[in-house]
């Protein structure tokens, strides 16, 4: 955890030796309890030089970003990618995944549920510091001088949850503004779509498609697909994976993904994503980061954070929702 992390941050994940336990909401409780044992190591990797990177393949063919359009994938749909409506499998099944946590469990009667979702557009990649920084020019946000500091195209860190909603809303009012915008995206801001977290439904959805998958690419653990177990973050689609749900980039490591879902017990209900948000809630981070272990970059993975908190292991990426 980074020494700049926000006194107040809380997260957690599922224990799979412990009995089933309703998550945490205690503020000050120190993130991801489950990598309080590597914490030692996290900080002296941090201490190192940071030049070292994991050794990955690069992907040759990953898009431009537009100078003209906030810094955005210069392909036609400006780095938004279709998921399609459906049902998916959500959460864990140890008989299938034996690094299952508790908390990915669905009921006590079922390991797993169905949760079917309307058509939605995510993120191919996470926001980039460049992105964020524009985002910071534009507003005048006093962000941490950490989260847009360094290299473009690497994933912005150090923001919290608030920040990364006000960047979703700002982002929509300069797309619906612009004649730039691709006609579907307009089409889909004319019907009350939103630019904003995605739930941690349809996070889980775009990580894992519809056939169950624990990683996302596939079933099986391997190296080289995505930036884990490493000493820092990488830019972000800079780690090929021909074989990730969606052609989407770093849904696993890389860094911890925010999501408007409050951390709560499964069975999950998109109804209790807007139930009490006065409380002191934590908020469901998804797909673990660079300095995780493997059985931390699983799709079905669930860490919960406070809003305050300002970590290096923490990003996000956005989707266009109907929800």
């Amino acid at each position: 955890m980074s020494d700049n992390d926000n006194s107040n941050s809380a997260a957690e994940t599922g224990n799979p030796d412990s009995e089933e336990k309703m998550p945490g909401r205690t503020v000050g409780f120190v993130i991801m309890f489950l990598m309080i044992a590597s914490v030692a190591v996290i900080l002296s990797r941090h201490s190192e030089q940071a030049d070292s990177t994991p050794a990955a393949s690069v992907d040759q063919s990953l898009d431009a970003f537009r100078s003209d359009a906030w810094m955005l994938p210069d392909d036609e749909m400006l780095g938004f990618v279709e998921i399609p409506a459906g049902a998916f499998t959500m959460g864990s099944n140890p008989t299938l995944d034996r690094m299952a946590y508790e908390n990915e469990r669905w009921s006590s009667s079922s390991r797993q549920g169905t949760v079917d979702l309307p058509t939605f557009y995510i993120s191919r990649y996470e926001v980039t510091i460049a992105q964020f920084r524009e985002f910071v020019e534009a507003t005048g946000l006093p962000a941490e001088i950490a989260a847009i500091d360094g290299s473009g195209d690497d994933p912005v860190a150090n923001i919290s949850w608030p920040e990364a909603l006000a960047y979703g809303r700002w982002l929509q009012r300069q797309l619906q503004q612009s004649a730039q915008t691709p006609a579907v995206l307009n089409q889909l801001f004319q019907a009350g779509a939103r630019l904003t977290l995605p739930s941690e439904a349809e996070w889980e959805k775009a990580a894992r498609s519809a056939d169950g998958r624990v990683f996302p690419w596939g079933s099986q653990p391997q190296s080289g697909r995505a930036n884990f177990a490493s000493r820092a973050v990488v830019g972000v689609g800079s780690i090929a994976c021909d074989t990730c749900a969606y052609g989407l980039s770093d849904m696993s490591g890389n860094v911890w993904e925010l999501t408007r879902s409050p951390l709560q017990g499964y069975p999950y209900d998109p109804a209790d994503d807007r139930d009490n948000l006065a409380d002191d809630a934590l908020w469901v981070m998804r797909g673990g980061s660079y300095a995780d272990a493997i059985n931390n970059v699983r799709v079905a993975v669930r860490g919960g954070v406070d809003p305050g908190v300002h970590s290096d292991s923490i990003g996000f990426r956005l989707v266009i929702t109907s929800l």
